[in-house]
């Protein structure tokens, strides 16, 4: 009932063949220590530089580089690999006819995609909680909002890792979300994220091994780590400090900044003891 989790950490830039290519070597150095689960950040395909809606793509769309690569490391390697969040400009509706399906207001959906290691599409999430905040750093000023639209499906999926409940950065200060993936069953949280530096200094570890503590959960945690962009002195500047997480809210593994992998095995024999003995999910009162 052992598995192994691995989260890579990147510095991506605006270039996406470049970003891929970097992503490329962690996920195989990832596989090489025999993770059967790997998580990619928050926008490891592209961060910073155009509007996100120039690498906007439309999913299960043939010639879709970010997709294509995603499918086609998952079956190379033979792993479980969720793309952090890939940019794109269709809504989730099972086909082209259904009214609705592009976003046409020239924005893009935050989408964690989910590959099996036979490289096929099992989940998307888009990202619900958008990042429109003004922080004490460089950049100042957030706005998600005015490239992303929000999703708004909660999900969680079977795979031969476990059962993931996804969720994207800003999610993680809502708690609520959380619970809500714990009743669904979920096992392993998945957290691709680009916290800035200040916030991450100040809060992402603490809201992480609450999130799997609260909720009896394995969590992976995957960031950017780093400056981005050009010039480095106004660039954008990411925590990084990716990290997996036992349900008893240990960190197993952990990065610093720049890139890498962190890789950490998890046991469901230990979670569902853990549940057995603390019935967290039978004890709850609200909500």
């Amino acid at each position: 009932m052992t598995r192994k989790l691995a989260a890579v950490q990147m510095v991506s830039g605006p270039d996406v063949e470049r970003n891929l290519a970097t992503a490329a070597e962690l996920i195989a150095e990832a596989a090489a220590q025999g993770a059967d689960l790997v998580l990619l950040p928050e926008v490891f395909a592209a961060l910073e530089g155009e509007p996100m809606r120039a690498h906007g793509e439309r999913q299960g769309a043939p010639g879709s580089p970010i997709q294509e690569f995603l499918s086609g490391e998952a079956l190379r390697h033979g792993v479980v690999l969720i793309g952090g969040t890939a940019p794109l400009s269709s809504r989730p509706e099972k086909s082209e006819s259904d009214a609705g399906y592009l976003i046409e207001d020239g924005r893009v959906r935050a989408s964690s995609l989910v590959y099996d290691a036979a490289g096929e599409l099992l989940a998307r999430y888009d990202k619900i909680h958008l990042f429109d905040v003004m922080i004490e750093d460089r950049q100042a000023q957030y706005s998600e909002s005015l490239s992303y639209e929000a999703g708004s499906e909660v999900v969680c999926v079977d795979t031969e890792a476990g059962r993931l409940g996804l969720s994207v950065c800003y999610d993680l200060r809502f708690p609520e979300l959380y619970r809500r993936l714990f009743r669904l069953g979920a096992e392993i949280l998945t957290v691709p994220a680009a916290f800035t530096a200040v916030t991450g200094e100040a809060h992402w570890e603490s809201l992480l091994r609450a999130r799997a503590i609260e909720n009896q959960c394995y969590l992976v945690a995957a960031a950017q780590g780093g400056s981005h962009g050009y010039p480095r002195e106004t660039s954008r500047e990411t925590w990084g400090h990716s990290m997996i997480v036992s349900p008893w809210g240990e960190i197993l593994a952990e990065l610093d900044k720049g890139p890498g992998v962190a890789v950490a095995e998890m046991d469901l024999l230990t979670l569902r003891d853990i549940r057995r003995k603390m019935p967290v999910a039978d004890h709850i009162r609200l909500g």
